[in-house]
């Protein structure tokens, strides 16, 4: 296994290759960061990054969760001021007559010490600013202790330590490709004809990952659907807390912007012959109306962008962190839940990678559950 001071290179400019690589430089480590274009140009790029462990999951699943939005509270604490990263609550409900539904995500939480409240619509005001009660359902869940981060703020902030602490970067190097020696991995080449040595190799590409290990005769199963973030422009919105809902999920965003996705629409995404998506911009606004429902006085909302893309999710629903046991010396990180675990995740494989030891917190998402 690779020891400080030796190098590791890292596939993929997300929130989990920089999360990972700045950790593995923490350790001692020299790291080469790998990425297909710019950072955060892939899905963290277009996240909605609500800090949650809500709804119902697997004891192993909440408690990483918890862990990664720990992680996020100690960030928090060290600079309140960031506007890029708030822990301002969320406030979930579901369609009309999913009221026993609701009940029971509620006592889910409740059962996991969540901090979970059953709310009827009069008591919104109360609780977050700004949100219609005319919009929520009868039965609504808030919860005070999530939040939400904007990862390309995130990654900005990390990739400052990344090259204090001497990190490599190496972007618009295309796809790249793990490379083996004797079975082991030993490094990276690129879609642009780059080779980088290593002692070991993470894969953290996002969606890609399955594709990459896939041509080490590895299987992760693969279900990323196609998603798009919108972010509108700036706006006096009032809004402070998550809102996840039938038609709309938004969250605040920097310089007074409103980030919103959801899944309604995912069959009026069409994908074009060079790979990149495309969907009608009346789609896009009709998203933005859903949300404006959502707040108190309507406001106007337009599109400044909208990113689309593949948002990565495992074959299982489950996060799928370790070494391939097919391809020592070659790890990955492929979860949903990216943003939450951002940090955790990239904590606890970079110890993996620097010390040779499973964490135990990962026991329950090692890559070789798949079948081969």
């Amino acid at each position: 296994m690779p020891t400080p001071l030796q190098r590791v290179v890292v596939i993929g400019g997300g929130i989990l290759g920089v999360s990972t690589a700045v950790h593995l430089l923490r350790g001692g480590a020299g790291v080469t960061l790998v990425t297909e274009a710019e950072l955060a140009s892939g899905a963290s790029g277009r996240s909605l990054s609500w800090l949650n462990s809500a709804g119902e999951r697997p004891d192993p699943y909440h408690l990483l969760r918890m862990a990664g939005i720990d992680r996020y509270r100690t960030l928090f604490a060290a600079d309140p001021s960031r506007d890029w990263l708030r822990f301002d609550g969320a406030l979930y409900w579901g369609g009309a007559g999913n009221e026993e539904a609701t009940s029971r995500r509620h006592s889910s939480e409740k059962r996991h010490g969540y901090d979970s409240h059953l709310i009827a619509p009069v008591q919104v005001g109360s609780l977050t600013p700004r949100v219609n009660p005319a919009a929520v359902a009868p039965k609504a869940i808030f919860n005070p202790g999530e939040g939400w981060v904007s990862l390309p703020h995130l990654i900005e902030f990390l990739m400052e330590e990344f090259k204090d602490l001497g990190g490599d970067l190496v972007t618009h190097a295309g796809k790249a490709s793990v490379v083996l020696t004797g079975g082991r991995a030993t490094g990276v080449v690129t879609g642009t004809g780059g080779k980088h040595d290593g002692d070991a190799v993470v894969v953290a590409c996002g969606p890609q990952t399955p594709e990459v290990v896939a041509a080490l005769g590895i299987t992760i199963e693969d279900a990323s659907p196609v998603s798009m973030l919108v972010v509108t422009k700036p706006v006096e919105h009032g809004l402070r807390a998550v809102l996840n809902t039938p038609r709309a999920a938004v969250r605040p965003n920097p310089d007074n912007s409103l980030a919103a996705d959801h899944d309604w629409y995912e069959e009026a995404i069409t994908e074009n012959a060079d790979g990149t998506y495309s969907v009608p911009e009346s789609v896009v606004q009709e998203l933005l109306d859903e949300v404006a429902h959502l707040i108190e006085g309507t406001p106007a909302l337009e599109p400044a962008s909208w990113k689309i893309g593949r948002k990565p999710i495992p074959g299982d629903g489950e996060p799928v962190f370790g070494e391939l046991e097919q391809a020592p010396g070659c790890f990955v990180a492929f979860t949903h839940s990216g943003a939450t675990l951002g940090l955790i995740g990239g904590e606890l494989l970079a110890g993996e990678v620097l010390t040779g030891d499973k964490h135990p917190m990962l026991a329950s998402f090692r890559p070789g559950r798949f079948p081969r």
